[in-house]
């Protein structure tokens, strides 16, 4: 069987693809990759939630450590930027995440991270592909003798973790403001650190371990927080509610209301308080799939915008040699100057709540002043679980130009830089988006508009001009 890597590492579901044998396999060509790179080759690792999670780390360590790489290991579930703060602090040649992030609960996976504390190059994870064997023993070593020969050693990278959170923002701010925050962590790899950091100042809900996730994706986005936006709703005290992915590197946000907060709007309020507030500059690094309102606020602030394909990774290889103030994607995955160059959920949480910290004001008053510079608007997206021949169709008559419009609206203008995007108007601010999965079998479509019920109205339009 061959193993690709997609958008962000390699999936596949638990016991089908994702297996021993095969995890054996990747843990294998990482290794003979690393020793390519470093004459004295060291991985961290962790994992998350996950059903399995602990068994595919092991067996990743005894194939790791049977080439003679040295590994650092966290013991229990940890958030992936934990393990890309563990390279950077441990200067190790890469690290390892055994997690599926937001997929379903079926799934497991394998992810790959570099030195420099974020994901692994295009470039260098085809190089890992292309040294994936057809088979890859397991070695019988126990991690007891592995850690007594010295090429498997414990690190703590929560604590490593919770130290640099106390280094970087003012804690205390947010500790004695008054204001109570929610969490979902939706039962993923943030419950612990967050009631670390703080325990009496959230109200929690999914903290605690279900590897199954409850039956449900563990993606922050409104479908699937229902439960915790209504907790928020009825609450008398709840002024601001974030969410977490399975391997907390996404956020989805909530205001006091109980109403949605999607990605485009906090990468918006980042800008907003870093520039705005806090005097940061640097270049504003987008995915495709982000709002063109992005670009309308870095050229009020006279900041440089790029907008790269869909993936992190491409966010990540700027982040690495330019001077980036916020990178960031739809999905939720964000990142920010002054930690690593990794999307980071908790992180994103503590800048905003610190925002409100420092000014007293409502994420619902900073959005308005966000509204201020780009004006208002809303955005959705749908998931279209579809057959592969009615996908396959919709993509050829994307590369075909066969849609000039999607209902009543006329397709003014297009970008294919990663999938298609069209502008249903002349301003720019209706537009819509088709993009296939690079992780699952669905094809996704993106909407913006004025308000909730334009965007809905174009998503169903769109969504019955591709299935009509």
């Amino acid at each position: 069987m061959q193993i690709k890597f997609g958008t962000d590492g390699w999936r596949a579901i638990i016991a089908q693809e994702f297996t021993t044998d095969n995890v054996a396999r990747v843990a294998h060509a990482t290794g003979l990759w690393v020793k390519s790179i470093s004459s004295s080759p060291a991985i961290t690792i962790g994992h998350d939630c996950r059903f399995g999670g602990p068994l595919f780390t092991e067996v990743t360590i005894k194939v790791l450590c049977g080439l003679g790489v040295k590994v650092y290991a966290h013991k229990g579930i940890c958030s992936t930027p934990m393990v890309s703060l563990g390279c950077r602090n441990l200067n190790t040649t890469a690290g390892v995440v055994i997690t599926a992030s937001h997929n379903p609960p079926s799934y497991n996976g394998f992810k790959l991270k570099s030195s420099f504390g974020g994901p692994t190059t295009p470039a260098d994870i085809a190089k890992v592909e292309a040294l994936i064997p057809e088979s890859a023993a397991i070695p019988a070593t126990s991690l007891e003798e592995l850690v007594a020969s010295g090429l498997l050693e414990y690190v703590d990278l929560e604590t490593m973790y919770f130290n640099h959170v106390e280094q970087s923002f003012d804690m205390n701010a947010i500790r004695t403001c008054g204001m109570t925050f929610g969490y979902d962590a939706m039962y993923g790899a943030g419950q612990k650190i967050t009631r670390r950091l703080l325990p009496s100042h959230l109200v929690y809900l999914h903290c605690e371990e279900n590897p199954g996730f409850h039956g449900q994706a563990p993606e922050p986005l409104h479908k699937n927080l229902l439960e915790f936006s209504e907790l928020i709703k009825h609450s008398t005290d709840i002024e601001f509610g974030f969410a977490n992915d399975g391997d907390a590197d996404r956020i989805g946000c909530y205001d006091a209301d109980g109403n949605f907060i999607d990605s485009h709007h906090i990468i918006l309020l980042l800008i907003h308080y870093l520039h705005k507030y806090k005097g940061m500059t640097g270049k504003v690094v987008v995915s495709f799939t982000v709002s063109d309102k992005v670009k309308k606020m870095c050229k009020a602030y006279n900041l440089p915008c790029e907008v790269t394909q869909v993936g992190f990774k491409y966010i990540c290889e700027i982040m690495v040699n330019e001077d980036v103030l916020v990178g960031g994607e739809e999905s939720g995955g964000i990142a920010i100057k002054g930690h690593i160059p990794e999307r980071d959920g908790v992180w994103m949480a503590l800048v905003l709540m610190e925002f409100m910290a420092k000014t007293g004001k409502s994420i619902k008053e900073l959005i308005a002043e966000v509204y201020e510079v780009v004006g208002s608007f809303d955005y959705d997206r749908y998931d279209l679980h579809i057959s592969e021949e009615i996908k396959q169709k919709v993509i050829a008559n994307c590369k075909a130009d066969a849609y000039t419009h999607f209902g009543d609206y006329p397709v003014k203008r297009k970008e294919t830089i990663d999938g298609w995007k069209y502008f249903l108007d002349d301003s720019d601010s209706t537009w819509t988006m088709i993009r296939a999965s690079g992780t699952e079998p669905v094809l996704r479509v993106y909407g913006e508009a004025q308000d909730r019920a334009a965007v809905i109205r174009l998503l169903d339009t769109v969504k019955a001009t591709l299935l009509g």
